[in-house]
């Protein structure tokens, strides 16, 4: 196994830049550090430095173990800090992972009941492809994944779907479309510019479909990862786009736009996805709670 110390001492020289500026930081010899060193190449099998003048330059071999040590370190001073805020605070922190699929209103309207009980709670969100989220909670480096869809099953991932509900979908425009998309919808929509998520969302396939069994082939403006950008699109005036119909009034009065129509034939469901199957952490029980409110259940 690497000793820690020696790798220590080869990020911190890798970061001053120099053995010099090093061993005043650390507040040992310039020897000691060289020797550690050393014991860590003769370990790896391979030189960390190359000497240019009177530089160091990390060699490729350097280059690589540098990067893991940067992620070393950051989280053992994560752990530290976690450590010493639990033993002076009673803020739970809840890490949750956002699916980039979810829109931003919805993921804050399920999080917020957490953010409501008798003991504090510190969210700590992050946003990726739910591939990637499922990487970090088997690795217990989330608590909890907010996705538009459970596990994909071919994902071999220990972790539990836990239904949150569904609704339908709303269509919206800004006022300037509007006077063309509202008469007769849906077949108003025929011709008319349209901003659609991305493949990435699991909504993308519903619309496609749903555009076919009406004949309905509206003229595709763009296709969106984040959906937040693409109500800026609409906002704009660009085209139509899609919403969960649980927060079309919302989006209307937030971005200015107004409801041409909406149907229940596409309806987006939302998941809560954990490492226990019999939830018992409070901040997720009331996140799952709260959810049966306003989102429908089968």
């Amino acid at each position: 196994m690497i000793n820690f110390k020696h790798l220590h001492y080869f990020w911190m020289v890798a970061r001053q830049g120099s053995i010099t500026k090093a061993s005043e930081h650390l507040h040992i010899t310039p020897q000691t550090i060289s020797g550690q060193i050393s014991l860590l190449e003769e370990q790896l099998g391979k030189a960390l430095f190359n000497k240019v003048g009177r530089n160091l330059e990390l060699t490729d071999t350097g280059h690589m173990v540098l990067s893991y040590a940067d992620e070393i370190f950051s989280l053992g001073s994560e752990l530290e800090q976690s450590v010493r805020i639990a033993s002076t605070d009673r803020t739970q922190l809840l890490r949750v992972g956002i699916a980039d699929s979810i829109p931003k209103s919805i993921a804050y309207r399920l999080l917020a009941p957490a953010m409501t009980l008798e003991n504090p709670v510190r969210l700590v969100c992050k946003e990726n492809s739910l591939e990637n989220l499922l990487g970090e909670l088997a690795l217990h480096k989330l608590d909890l994944i907010i996705a538009d869809g459970p596990i994909p099953s071919h994902l071999s991932v220990r972790g539990f779907n836990h239904f949150l509900g569904e609704c339908g979908t709303s269509f919206m425009a800004a006022p300037n479309l509007i006077e063309q998309g509202k008469a007769d919808f849906p077949k108003s929509l025929i011709g008319t510019p349209f901003l659609i998520p991305s493949d990435q969302s699991l909504i993308q396939i519903q619309l496609l479909q749903w555009l076919e069994k009406h004949h309905i082939h509206p003229k595709i403006m763009g296709e969106f990862d984040d959906r937040a950008l693409m109500k800026t699109f609409g906002q704009a005036g660009a085209g139509v786009f899609i919403v969960p119909s649980a927060i079309a009034m919302e989006v209307a009065k937030q971005f200015q736009v107004e409801i041409i129509g909406s149907t229940e034939e596409i309806r987006e469901q939302f998941f809560a996805i954990a490492t226990e199957q019999r939830l018992s952490n409070p901040s997720i029980i009331a996140i799952t709670d709260a959810a049966k409110g306003w989102l429908r259940h089968k």
